[in-house]
């Protein structure tokens, strides 16, 4: 069995074709998705966070209201990044949009992907301090937010506050939404940045692409990433079950319109290698196919079958009758043949 969701970049333009022409378009419609995605049985409703673009940005309050309009499926990220956060500001966000769901986020933060701009986060007041980058400032703020939602109290009380204290000594951040803290993940470029989110307690979530550390095919070196992971998981001695997820662009061909999208022209059919920012990276191939073929391609994608969840990019610009059906076609003609459900 394997948890199945979608992952949507929440792209808006004006573009000939796009079913998203603005911010309300994307935010509503992905609203709509997930509870079109509940309906149909699916397991997660996953959106991606970039700042200055024309895409999703300000994760909670769509996961507020997607977690007051569904009951039963998850809601993430994939990622927030954390160069971009105050910890504690976000910790009061993420405690009251989990009170909302019912308890049902599943949040990815990470150092987060190239922006639109160059060192955007300066622009909301943050730097690194002198001798560190930010991407230790990244992997320090996920510190202390792990210990604030997890209760932390850390700040002196006033002797004549407004209004009574509950309890005696230093307070912590409010409201406090029990659990959030073991649905908590990371997302990991490298194999070292896994192994760190397995020492802090942290899920893995894998994405469709990596850093190149040995020249295998991505998905061998991102199941070895994920075997990384479970190892430095059982040596760190955590007591529940890690979960770990990877992302992918598979599409069943089972009608004109997934032909007419997916079904010809270039795809990328191998994996492409690349710079990104100062590392070589590997980017992962897309599916596209008729149903048996798409299962026989698929049971060779080693980190698909190590991981416990996959989550499936979506096109939002494509709208949501069309993205609910092309995740109806994988949770009905392939999850079935390949066992994940």
């Amino acid at each position: 069995m394997k948890k199945i969701g979608f992952l949507s970049f929440g792209h808006w333009s004006a573009s000939p074709g796009s079913q998203t022409r603005s911010a309300s378009d994307v935010l509503l419609q992905s609203i709509d998705l997930a509870v079109a995605a509940e309906e149909l049985g699916a397991d997660g409703a996953y959106f991606r966070v970039h700042h200055y673009a024309h895409q999703l940005g300000s994760p909670f309050p769509l996961l507020a209201a997607a977690g007051a309009k569904t009951s039963r499926i998850e809601l993430g990220t994939g990622v927030i990044d954390m160069r971009y956060e105050n910890p504690l500001y976000m910790a009061e966000d993420a405690g009251a949009a989990d009170l909302i769901a019912g308890g049902r986020l599943q949040l990815g933060v990470s150092r987060g992907s190239p922006e639109q701009v160059i060192d955007g986060w300066r622009y909301f007041g943050y730097d690194a301090p002198e001798g560190q980058t930010m991407a230790d400032v990244a992997r320090s703020n996920t510190e202390v937010f792990l210990k604030v939602i997890d209760g932390a109290r850390f700040a002196d009380p006033n002797p004549r506050p407004m209004f009574a204290n509950p309890h005696p000594g230093p307070l912590g951040i409010q409201p406090q939404s029990p659990g959030l803290r073991d649905r908590i993940w990371w997302g990991a470029g490298s194999d070292a940045t896994a192994v760190w989110a397995a020492e802090q307690g942290m899920n893995l979530m894998s994405s469709t692409l990596k850093e190149d550390e040995s020249g295998e095919p991505f998905h061998v070196q991102q199941r070895k990433q994920i075997e990384k992971f479970h190892a430095a998981w059982k040596e760190a001695g955590h007591e529940r079950e890690p979960r770990t997820s990877v992302s992918r662009s598979i599409f069943a061909l089972v009608d004109d319109r997934d032909r007419m999208y997916f079904g010809g022209g270039q795809r990328d059919e191998d994996d492409q290698f690349g710079r990104l920012d100062d590392y070589r990276a590997v980017f992962g191939r897309s599916y596209a196919a008729e149903p048996d073929r798409l299962v026989e391609q698929l049971r060779e994608d080693e980190a698909i079958a190590a991981a416990d969840t996959l989550l499936l990019t979506i096109p939002n610009q494509l709208g949501v009758d069309y993205n609910a059906h092309a995740l109806e076609a994988i949770l009905t003609h392939v999850a079935p043949e390949l066992g994940w459900r």
